[in-house]
């Protein structure tokens, strides 16, 4: 009797053994079968890389995560060095894509020249560059451009409120601004100053546009400038600047941006493409999802998107590749 329950005991084990064994087996074919079957951007792998403009990253950055759900496998990077020290990187092919917030300088045509690369610009949104200045200002009711000159140029003499107008108050000016490698820094200043780099140096910059929300946020005599994004994200701790650049004082807007009506400072910005890394599927599936969607994104994120248009002029470029 204990052999016989002992040989029944001994059937079950194995027979419970086979079960488990059998199920393991199909739920091991099955995913191999689905990742098989996987396609298109669910089945790429890889990393996309992307470097440069602050004032572009939050448009990058809102395209890479909505590129996760449709390529999960695929991993891209977004980092923030500004416009400049963005195309060092791209122009030592560290990188697949340059955000930027101007057009590529002659001097970096002639290094991609003689790296032999070869770029395309692509426009993602326009971007209204900003003039912003504390919460707490209330004298401040609009700036000429003649006044920004004023202020920015190189040896400026423009240590207190009062010395842009008598009538505001005997305060020290305290400035914030992107640094050298910005793109938005380039912008302002060839067309505030006439020349590109062309500033004083006396002023906090950073590289990080959120580091100047902090500073004006928390210093009642400051004034700064930066892209149209980080002001939408910040105007609870901000306040917008009108500019009048000949016809009136014009505060940036969705409509004034788009219309060019914020003159001077509209602008649009770029992402620079290595058409080299076209040749890698994940990056090509991930510049095609970039253009489906960015004119979407950008305005989730602060910024205004392009005439259709144009995004279908850069996808054409793209499918001409």
């Amino acid at each position: 009797m204990k052999y016989q329950t002992a040989l029944l005991s001994k059937s079950v084990n194995l027979s419970l053994l086979l079960t488990i064994t059998l199920l393991l087996g199909a739920c091991s074919q099955q995913d191999e079968s689905q990742e098989a079957g996987a396609t298109g951007a669910a089945a790429l792998s890889g990393v996309v890389s992307l470097d440069g403009s602050s004032t572009v990253y939050p448009i990058s950055e809102a395209v890479a995560e909505e590129f996760l759900a449709v390529a999960p496998r695929v991993r891209v990077t977004v980092g923030v060095s500004g416009t400049g020290g963005g195309f060092k990187k791209f122009l030592a092919q560290e990188i697949d894509i340059n955000d930027a917030s101007r057009s590529i300088k002659d001097s970096e045509i002639e290094q991609a020249v003689a790296s032999g690369i070869d770029y395309l610009e692509i426009p993602v949104a326009y971007d209204g560059l900003s003039v912003v200045i504390n919460s707490n200002n209330d004298w401040v009711d609009y700036l000429r451009v003649e006044e920004l000159q004023l202020i920015w140029q190189p040896g400026s003499t423009v240590d207190s409120w009062d010395d842009i107008r008598p009538e505001w108050p005997s305060e020290p000016l305290r400035l914030y601004g992107p640094g050298t490698d910005s793109g938005t820094f380039d912008y302002f200043t060839e067309t505030i100053n006439g020349e590109s780099g062309a500033s004083r140096p006396d002023y906090t910059a950073s590289e990080d546009d959120n580091v100047l929300v902090q500073g004006i946020s928390g210093d009642e005599f400051s004034l700064g400038f930066f892209g149209f994004a980080y002001y939408v994200e910040n105007m609870d701790k901000l306040k917008v600047v009108p500019i009048d650049g000949g016809n009136g004082a014009i505060i940036p807007s969705a409509t004034t941006i788009n219309n060019g009506t914020y003159s001077p400072l509209s602008r649009p910005i770029f992402i620079y493409l290595n058409t080299a890394s076209m040749a890698r599927p994940e990056v090509n599936e991930f510049v095609n999802f970039y253009l489906e969607n960015a004119g979407v994104l950008a305005s989730e994120v602060g910024y205004i998107a392009l005439p259709d248009d144009l995004y279908q002029e850069a996808k054409d470029k793209i499918s001409a590749l």
